[in-house]
């Protein structure tokens, strides 16, 4: 179905757009009004209403991330907002829908130009600050714990870095969708209590005590089904030292800054897998499974089954303390920048 019309004029923006422009690596943006570009007949121009800020996006300002731009360019590659004018040969949305979608990159400005394909429609009862919170964190751990580690009812899911977007979101889906229980880890005391409070079974708190003691102890000795594993160095090792027979370990990335290294035998003793999860990979790879997180996350948020947690929300001119807030490791859950 296509959505009504807004009555939205499709060009609104002859005058230019506000957007936040990295111009050297590792400054801070700049804001700055930067003309319209043209539309391609499979392109869509959308009116943003709300950015999602991601760990990634801070990398590629920073020239670390593994796909690197060139200069100046808008970072953001997630948003919810209405269509504000449609290519020729677009057929999936018109004027006035309400979209989120993934972008790679330039989403934090005022208006994104989309390929069709990757936006989706926003469905009756969800927010555009809920929709702009879940493609990449709500996508990528419907991927990990769907496709990759294939969770079962009554599994317990480890999740490190447990108060984060992304960590928040693996206690959602993993207690609320896949019915397993959840043993949250994070570096401070309130961030063991916010996991708790979204749905966490157990909540350790790593900067005080010791990861696989307390798994061991809070599992019978069992051990964890499945790690999802977001900081690395020490963290990653605990983490894979705390996993049951069979479990699977999901490398999802290192915020902590150090990369580990597996020691071999330590997944032959325990037949344990270790397995990596980059969502955005799965665009070129196999893009009817990128869609389907995507469609899901849509559905559970639509029937309730989820409820994103947006820690805070950035207008566009405060982006560089939005970038400061996660930076400092202050954030909890999804910081979002808003358009308006």
């Amino acid at each position: 179905r296509l959505c009504s019309s807004l009555g939205i004029s499709g060009r609104s923006s002859v005058r230019g757009y506000r957007a936040a422009l990295c111009t050297e690596l590792g400054r801070p943006l700049l804001l700055r009004d930067v003309p319209p570009p043209p539309l391609r007949p499979h392109e869509v121009r959308v009116g943003v209403q709300y950015c999602g800020l991601n760990f990634a996006d801070i990398l590629a300002c920073q020239g670390l991330y593994q796909e690197k731009h060139s200069l100046p360019f808008t970072p953001g590659m997630e948003l919810s907002g209405t269509v504000l004018e449609t290519g020729e040969n677009v057929s999936t949305v018109k004027e006035g829908c309400r979209v989120v979608g993934v972008t790679g990159t330039a989403a934090m400005a005022e208006e994104c130009i989309v390929d069709q394909k990757m936006l989706w429609r926003v469905p009756e009862g969800v927010s555009h600050e809920d929709a702009a919170a879940l493609p990449v964190t709500y996508g990528t751990v419907t991927l990990v714990l769907q496709h990759r580690a294939r969770v079962q009812p009554g599994e317990t899911v480890l999740v490190t870095a447990g108060a984060g977007a992304t960590g928040l979101a693996v206690i959602d889906l993993a207690v609320n969708v896949f019915k397993a229980k959840v043993i949250a880890a994070a570096g401070s005391d309130a961030k063991c209590e916010l996991a708790l409070k979204r749905g966490a079974s157990h909540s350790v708190n790593y900067s005080r005590s010791n990861l696989r003691d307390e798994v061991k102890r809070l599992t019978d000795g069992r051990g964890a089904n499945v790690a999802v594993e977001a900081v690395g160095g020490d963290v990653f090792k605990a983490a894979l030292q705390s996993l049951a027979w069979e479990g699977r370990i999901i490398v999802m990335g290192f915020a902590g800054g150090k990369i580990p290294s597996i020691a071999a035998n330590l997944l032959l003793l325990k037949n344990v897998s270790a397995m990596g999860v980059y969502w955005s990979r799965y665009q070129e790879e196999d893009f009817p499974v990128f869609s389907s997180t995507m469609s899901s996350a849509l559905q559970y948020c639509q029937e309730g089954k989820i409820h994103p947690h947006v820690g805070a929300v950035f207008k566009l001119e405060e982006v560089n303390e939005a970038f400061n807030h996660v930076l400092q490791r202050k954030s909890t859950g999804k910081v979002i920048i808003s358009m308006k």
